[in-house]
Protein backbone atom coordinates (compact mmCIF):
# COMPACT_ATOMS: atom_id res chain seq x y z
CA UNK A 1 0.00 0.00 0.00
CA UNK A 2 2.41 2.68 -1.22
CA UNK A 3 -0.03 5.26 -2.56
CA UNK A 4 -0.64 8.46 -0.64
CA UNK A 5 -3.66 8.18 1.65
CA UNK A 6 -5.87 10.77 3.33
CA UNK A 7 -7.50 9.94 6.65
CA UNK A 8 -11.11 11.17 6.73
CA UNK A 9 -12.63 11.51 10.22
CA UNK A 10 -16.39 11.91 9.80
CA UNK A 11 -18.73 13.70 12.23
CA UNK A 12 -17.04 12.97 15.56
CA UNK A 13 -18.90 15.92 17.05
CA UNK A 14 -20.98 16.37 20.18
CA UNK A 15 -24.26 15.97 18.32
CA UNK A 16 -23.24 12.45 17.30
CA UNK A 17 -21.31 11.46 20.43
CA UNK A 18 -22.01 13.43 23.59
CA UNK A 19 -24.33 12.09 26.27
CA UNK A 20 -26.05 15.49 26.49
CA UNK A 21 -27.09 15.13 22.85
CA UNK A 22 -28.72 11.73 23.22
CA UNK A 23 -32.49 11.36 22.89
CA UNK A 24 -33.26 8.01 24.52
CA UNK A 25 -36.97 8.54 23.90
CA UNK A 26 -36.16 8.25 20.17
CA UNK A 27 -33.80 5.32 20.66
CA UNK A 28 -30.72 7.48 20.03
CA UNK A 29 -27.87 6.84 22.46
CA UNK A 30 -24.13 6.85 21.84
CA UNK A 31 -22.46 4.55 24.38
CA UNK A 32 -20.73 2.45 21.71
CA UNK A 33 -19.51 5.57 19.93
CA UNK A 34 -18.02 7.00 23.14
CA UNK A 35 -16.27 3.67 23.70
CA UNK A 36 -14.75 3.89 20.19
CA UNK A 37 -13.49 7.49 20.39
CA UNK A 38 -10.43 6.80 22.63
CA UNK A 39 -9.29 4.17 20.10
CA UNK A 40 -9.68 6.76 17.38
CA UNK A 41 -7.69 9.31 19.39
CA UNK A 42 -4.84 6.83 19.81
CA UNK A 43 -4.95 5.84 16.15
CA UNK A 44 -4.76 9.45 14.94
CA UNK A 45 -1.68 9.97 17.12
CA UNK A 46 -0.06 6.82 15.67
CA UNK A 47 -1.04 7.83 12.15
CA UNK A 48 0.55 11.26 12.53
CA UNK A 49 3.71 9.82 14.06
CA UNK A 50 4.22 6.78 11.83
CA UNK A 51 2.55 7.70 8.52
CA UNK A 52 2.63 11.51 8.55
CA UNK A 53 -0.03 11.87 5.87
CA UNK A 54 -3.09 14.05 5.71
CA UNK A 55 -5.91 14.15 8.28
CA UNK A 56 -9.22 15.69 7.20
CA UNK A 57 -11.96 16.25 9.76
CA UNK A 58 -15.58 16.47 8.65
CA UNK A 59 -17.80 18.75 10.70
CA UNK A 60 -21.47 19.74 10.49
CA UNK A 61 -23.30 23.00 10.13
CA UNK A 62 -25.89 23.36 12.88
CA UNK A 63 -28.40 20.56 12.23
CA UNK A 64 -31.28 23.01 12.19
CA UNK A 65 -33.83 23.81 9.50
CA UNK A 66 -32.22 27.03 8.29
CA UNK A 67 -28.92 25.26 7.45
CA UNK A 68 -30.19 22.03 5.93
CA UNK A 69 -31.01 21.49 2.22
CA UNK A 70 -34.60 21.35 0.96
CA UNK A 71 -34.64 17.56 0.53
CA UNK A 72 -33.78 16.97 4.21
CA UNK A 73 -36.36 19.57 5.22
CA UNK A 74 -38.90 17.72 3.08
CA UNK A 75 -37.95 14.38 4.61
CA UNK A 76 -38.29 15.85 8.09
CA UNK A 77 -41.90 16.77 7.45
CA UNK A 78 -42.47 13.20 8.58
CA UNK A 79 -42.40 13.47 12.41
CA UNK A 80 -41.16 9.90 12.78
CA UNK A 81 -37.84 10.73 11.08
CA UNK A 82 -37.46 14.40 11.99
CA UNK A 83 -34.20 15.05 13.85
CA UNK A 84 -33.34 18.71 14.10
CA UNK A 85 -30.68 19.68 16.62
CA UNK A 86 -30.23 22.72 18.80
CA UNK A 87 -27.09 24.07 17.08
CA UNK A 88 -23.85 25.40 18.54
CA UNK A 89 -22.44 22.98 21.12
CA UNK A 90 -23.48 19.97 19.05
CA UNK A 91 -21.15 20.84 16.17
CA UNK A 92 -17.98 21.04 18.30
CA UNK A 93 -15.60 18.10 17.92
CA UNK A 94 -15.98 15.49 20.63
CA UNK A 95 -12.68 14.73 22.39
CA UNK A 96 -10.71 15.35 19.20
CA UNK A 97 -8.59 18.39 18.43
CA UNK A 98 -7.52 19.06 14.83
CA UNK A 99 -4.00 20.41 14.61
CA UNK A 100 -2.81 23.41 12.64
CA UNK A 101 -1.86 21.35 9.57
CA UNK A 102 -5.08 19.31 9.57
CA UNK A 103 -7.97 20.24 7.33
CA UNK A 104 -11.60 20.75 8.37
CA UNK A 105 -14.52 20.48 5.95
CA UNK A 106 -18.06 21.44 7.00
CA UNK A 107 -21.13 19.87 5.41
CA UNK A 108 -24.90 20.34 5.77
CA UNK A 109 -26.02 16.89 4.63
CA UNK A 110 -24.94 13.27 5.01
CA UNK A 111 -22.36 13.11 2.22
CA UNK A 112 -19.05 14.89 2.88
CA UNK A 113 -18.51 15.21 -0.89
CA UNK A 114 -21.56 17.49 -1.03
CA UNK A 115 -19.08 20.20 -0.06
CA UNK A 116 -16.94 20.57 -3.22
CA UNK A 117 -14.04 21.74 -1.09
CA UNK A 118 -13.40 18.13 -0.08
CA UNK A 119 -12.67 16.91 -3.59
CA UNK A 120 -10.70 20.07 -4.34
CA UNK A 121 -8.60 19.37 -1.26
CA UNK A 122 -8.02 15.72 -2.19
CA UNK A 123 -6.83 16.75 -5.63
CA UNK A 124 -4.46 19.29 -4.12
CA UNK A 125 -3.09 16.52 -1.88
CA UNK A 126 -2.71 14.27 -4.95
CA UNK A 127 -4.42 11.32 -3.28
CA UNK A 128 -6.82 8.77 -4.72
CA UNK A 129 -7.18 6.66 -1.57
CA UNK A 130 -9.20 7.56 1.52
CA UNK A 131 -9.13 5.80 4.90
CA UNK A 132 -12.38 6.38 6.76
CA UNK A 133 -13.19 6.61 10.46
CA UNK A 134 -16.10 8.18 12.32
CA UNK A 135 -19.88 8.06 12.60
CA UNK A 136 -22.44 6.91 11.64
CA UNK A 137 -21.44 3.71 9.83
CA UNK A 138 -24.90 3.34 8.32
CA UNK A 139 -25.40 7.07 7.75
CA UNK A 140 -22.85 9.74 6.87
CA UNK A 141 -19.96 7.27 6.62
CA UNK A 142 -21.87 5.11 4.13
CA UNK A 143 -23.18 8.10 2.17
CA UNK A 144 -19.68 9.58 1.85
CA UNK A 145 -18.17 6.28 0.72
CA UNK A 146 -20.81 5.73 -1.96
CA UNK A 147 -20.45 9.27 -3.26
CA UNK A 148 -16.65 9.22 -3.24
CA UNK A 149 -16.49 5.83 -4.91
CA UNK A 150 -18.64 7.14 -7.76
CA UNK A 151 -16.05 9.92 -8.19
CA UNK A 152 -13.26 7.36 -8.60
CA UNK A 153 -11.70 7.28 -5.12
CA UNK A 154 -10.46 4.10 -3.45
CA UNK A 155 -11.61 3.46 0.10
CA UNK A 156 -10.28 1.70 3.17
CA UNK A 157 -12.79 1.53 6.02
CA UNK A 158 -11.24 1.19 9.47
CA UNK A 159 -13.57 -1.40 10.95
CA UNK A 160 -12.81 -0.71 14.61
CA UNK A 161 -12.98 3.07 14.17
CA UNK A 162 -16.45 3.46 12.65
CA UNK A 163 -19.54 3.20 14.80
CA UNK A 164 -23.26 3.95 14.95
CA UNK A 165 -25.91 4.47 17.60
CA UNK A 166 -26.69 1.77 20.16
CA UNK A 167 -30.04 0.92 18.55
CA UNK A 168 -29.93 -2.85 17.83
CA UNK A 169 -31.30 -2.55 14.28
CA UNK A 170 -28.58 0.00 13.41
CA UNK A 171 -25.89 -2.14 15.00
CA UNK A 172 -27.02 -5.12 12.90
CA UNK A 173 -27.11 -3.00 9.76
CA UNK A 174 -23.61 -1.64 10.41
CA UNK A 175 -22.29 -5.16 10.93
CA UNK A 176 -23.81 -6.30 7.62
CA UNK A 177 -22.45 -3.27 5.78
CA UNK A 178 -18.93 -3.87 7.08
CA UNK A 179 -19.14 -7.61 6.66
CA UNK A 180 -20.57 -7.75 3.16
CA UNK A 181 -21.90 -4.70 1.30
CA UNK A 182 -18.96 -2.31 1.65
CA UNK A 183 -16.15 -4.81 0.90
CA UNK A 184 -18.12 -6.24 -2.02
CA UNK A 185 -18.94 -2.89 -3.60
CA UNK A 186 -16.92 0.04 -2.29
CA UNK A 187 -13.61 -0.71 -0.60
CA UNK A 188 -11.44 -2.71 1.74
CA UNK A 189 -12.45 -3.17 5.38
CA UNK A 190 -9.48 -3.41 7.74
CA UNK A 191 -8.75 -3.16 11.43
CA UNK A 192 -6.81 0.03 12.12
CA UNK A 193 -3.75 -1.94 13.23
CA UNK A 194 -3.75 -3.88 9.96
CA UNK A 195 -3.92 -0.61 8.05
CA UNK A 196 -0.90 0.82 9.90
CA UNK A 197 1.09 -2.37 9.29
CA UNK A 198 0.42 -2.18 5.58
CA UNK A 199 1.30 1.49 5.38
CA UNK A 200 4.56 0.86 7.25
CA UNK A 201 5.48 -2.13 5.12
CA UNK A 202 4.63 -4.72 7.77
CA UNK A 203 6.76 -3.18 10.53
CA UNK A 204 4.03 -1.87 12.83
CA UNK A 205 3.70 -3.64 16.20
Amino acid sequence: MNNKTALLVIDVVNGCCHQECETPEDGITYKKIRKMVPRLQAFINDYRRDINENVIYINLTPWTKQYLPPNIQKLYENPSVCYYGEGGFEEEFYNLAPRENDRVITKNTYDAFANPELEKMLKQLNTDTIAVAGVFTDGCVLSTIISGFSKGYNFIILKDLVETTDLPIRQRLAKDLLGYTIPMQYGRVLQSGEFLKEKMGGNAP
